[in-house]
């Protein structure tokens, strides 16, 4: 793949990206529905309730219970997305997901907005840094966090021909497109955005475009980045992690979450057991966050773009 020209990057939300694909799914697909716990508009999903309200369920302040409707939903071949932000999604409703979803492996899709600390204004009771974690423990379930508004949308339609639970996260701001239009979502499958032979850098996210800015910053002081996308955080790709760094001998990973549980530790754990390498993460330190705009927090909490540049300077004193 071509270096990325910064400079020409559009930017659009990437929760805009999985309301178009549930239109165009909509259009196509007869088994779709969409569940909501009262955030159909936040969502981004206005074109799918007008132009199908007998397949939108508005399940009000009450995600539990929307989660168990979806799970039953299933039993009659129908496809469930059930959507809400992130915090809501996931931590308000975790015994509902692991026993009626997981546990049962029903096809239902969970596809959440609002994730991490990019809401912003919000504070910290809606920005969830655990839900990468809370979601990728458990057995059954596929986590998708996809890095731009072309990705969501792919990533939105493949996941509707995949048989079982399914995590999909995304975000409230305006960030950078730059992944192909139209290009199909493979999951399970990394992409290697730029080839380098110094370090590897691992990204999901928020965090995959702050990792092609600290790439190409370093380019002028003679170091080679690999970037790697890393869109489905379960099932990993490891063959991609282990090519790349049985290259460059050392990794940093990069994620919009906490430090425990995330990314970091998922490509941790591939190090330990298959190829020891150093490793540094960039995430945010076992904190919750607070209420501020996306670029003073990521700044703040140590998830931008000089953080991936000092990750990998530190990385590579230590190869």
């Amino acid at each position: 793949m071509p270096m990325i020209d910064l400079q020409q990057n559009e930017k659009k939300e990437t929760r805009k990206g999985f309301g178009d694909a549930m239109y165009e799914l909509g259009q196509v697909r007869e088994d779709v529905v969409v569940l909501t716990a009262d955030l159909g508009g936040s969502l981004r999903l206005n074109d799918f309730i007008k132009h199908f309200p007998d397949r939108f369920f508005n399940a009000g302040v009450a995600e539990a219970n929307m989660v168990g409707v979806a799970a039953g939903m299933t039993i009659g071949g129908r496809i469930p997305f059930a959507t809400s932000f992130a915090n809501f999604l996931t931590g308000r409703v975790y015994d509902q997901i692991r026993q009626s979803v997981a546990y049962a492996n029903k096809n239902v899709k969970l596809c959440a907005s609002h994730a991490g600390l990019t809401l912003g204004e919000d504070g910290a009771t809606h920005q969830i840094l655990e839900d990468i974690g809370l979601m990728r423990m458990l057995p059954n379930m596929t986590v998708i966090v996809p890095a731009d508004y072309n990705q969501t949308k792919a990533a939105t339609k493949a996941i509707v021909d995949h048989e079982g639970p399914v995590y999909l996260r995304f975000g409230r701001p305006k960030v950078p497109n730059f992944m192909p239009e139209g290009e199909s979502f493979a999951i399970g499958k990394a992409t290697v955005l730029q080839e380098g032979t110094d370090v590897t850098v691992v990204a999901c996210g928020h965090m995959v475009y702050k990792s092609i800015e600290a790439a190409q910053q370093l380019a002028d002081k003679n170091i080679s980045v690999e970037v790697i996308n890393m869109a489905t955080i379960k099932p990993l790709d490891e063959t991609a992690i282990l090519r790349s760094v049985e290259k460059t001998g050392c990794v940093v990973t990069a994620e919009e979450h906490q430090l425990h549980g995330g990314l970091g530790d998922a490509v941790a754990h591939v190090l330990t057991t298959r190829h020891p390498a150093p490793q540094e993460i960039v995430a945010v330190q076992d904190t919750f966050g607070e209420s501020g705009t996306p670029d003073q927090l990521m700044a703040k909490y140590g998830i931008d773009t000089p953080d991936v540049v000092a990750a990998i300077e530190k990385v590579l004193t230590r190869k």
